[in-house]
């Protein structure tokens, strides 16, 4: 079969996207902006783009524009030696991310015209300009949300945010083998149901999503009480014959985080994601320091409002709970049940102490 060529061509996708055709190589990009050729290179490899030689012609004037810019950022001290790395990578696998989804969904429409190089070109007069002015609306208002979260209460530094979170996360059970009797598409569509559904349930709850890993989602809530009903909510669909949300299973901890560009870090992740590991399909596990915030949340719950004190029967309750739960398969708290597992070794954390998490049988989801 002969080889028609392809559709569309590139160089006229790259110059409506970039707005100039190639001009310069990268030694001549670097002379322009009167940087170094070896910091250029790795700016550009940061980015995630591909590496050229000397005397390719790769570059255009938007190009040389960016390096300004980025220049710019690194004299004023935005983009210190210890940032740049991070940042620049950030960067680059964000935006790589975005691009891939956003050119496939051009594509695909593009195609099913009669003349796919002309519906492009239509698609991306019509499209692009209102999604660059929308892409830059959210990220000004996750800026704002940004702001508002980090420069409260907590320790700011050059080395990200500390603060206190509950942090969860929330996994498909049985991803490998479904994912077997599915096609691509089938499975990209089940994953995204999966990640659309549950993101709105974080969001609604007050929760913010950091990231997908595979068939994981991980999220952090400030309040601890939010992010067990959203992974109870999760659980209860999965379990849900009638709810096309895949069954998952998963684990919360709660403690200090190190949020940093966008991402979060330190035991309490690690913690979280150890519990999501060995947890029963169907089932959330919450670590000790989970169970202590719960357990005084919902006791505050029960202070009288003329004395501020805890009615004795309450602590007697709260006492007793806590000597039963080694002996008695759950002790109810509030509107939630626990149950004390066994010590278990997982890696890194030789005791890991777990609970098992569910709803109290008279209560009701918040779900809406």
């Amino acid at each position: 079969m002969a080889d028609d060529g392809p559709l569309i061509e590139f160089e006229e996708i790259e110059r409506a996207l970039l707005g100039s055709g190639r001009e310069f190589t990268r030694v001549e990009v670097a002379e322009k902006v009167g940087i170094p050729l070896e910091l250029a290179e790795e700016l550009w490899s940061r980015l995630g783009f591909p590496h050229v030689e000397d005397d390719d012609v790769a570059f255009t004037q938007e190009d040389v524009t960016a390096l300004e810019l980025t220049n710019d950022l690194i004299s004023l001290g935005i983009l210190t030696p210890d940032s740049q790395s991070a940042l620049v990578r950030t960067w680059g696998r964000s935006f790589a991310r975005l691009a891939e989804w956003q050119v496939s969904l051009l594509a695909e429409l593009a195609v099913e015209g009669d003349d796919p190089a002309v519906r492009l070109g239509e698609l991306m007069d019509a499209v692009l300009p209102n999604v660059e002015v929308l892409q830059s609306y959210i990220w000004r208002r996750h800026l704002a949300s940004a702001a508002n979260r980090l420069l409260g209460p907590g320790t700011v530094d050059g080395l990200g945010t500390t603060s206190t979170l509950a942090v969860c996360f929330v996994d498909i059970v049985g991803y490998t083998g479904r994912s077997k009797n599915l096609s691509d598409h089938e499975l990209v569509d089940w994953v995204e149901y999966f990640e659309d559904e549950l993101t709105r349930i974080v969001v609604d709850l007050g929760g913010r999503v950091i990231k997908t890993i595979g068939d994981e989602l991980l999220f952090v809530a400030d309040d601890l009480v939010a992010a067990a009903e959203t992974a109870l909510i999760a659980t209860e669909r999965g379990a849900d014959d009638k709810d096309k949300f895949p069954d998952v299973r998963a684990g919360i901890a709660y403690g200090d985080v190190v949020s940093r560009l966008g991402d979060v870090y330190g035991p309490t992740v690690n913690i979280a994601s150890r519990l999501t590991s060995v947890a029963r399909p169907g089932s959330v596990l919450i670590d000790k320091g989970a169970y202590d915030a719960l357990t005084v949340a919902l006791s505050e719950d029960q202070v009288d409002p003329e004395t501020g004190e805890i009615p004795a029967i309450t602590k007697l309750i709260e006492r007793a709970a806590d000597e039963l739960a080694e002996i008695s398969p759950f002790s109810q708290f509030g509107d939630y049940r626990f149950r004390r597992m066994a010590r278990r070794p997982v890696k890194g954390y030789s005791r890991l102490e777990p609970w098992v998490l569910r709803r109290s049988k008279s209560s009701k989801s918040t779900e809406q």
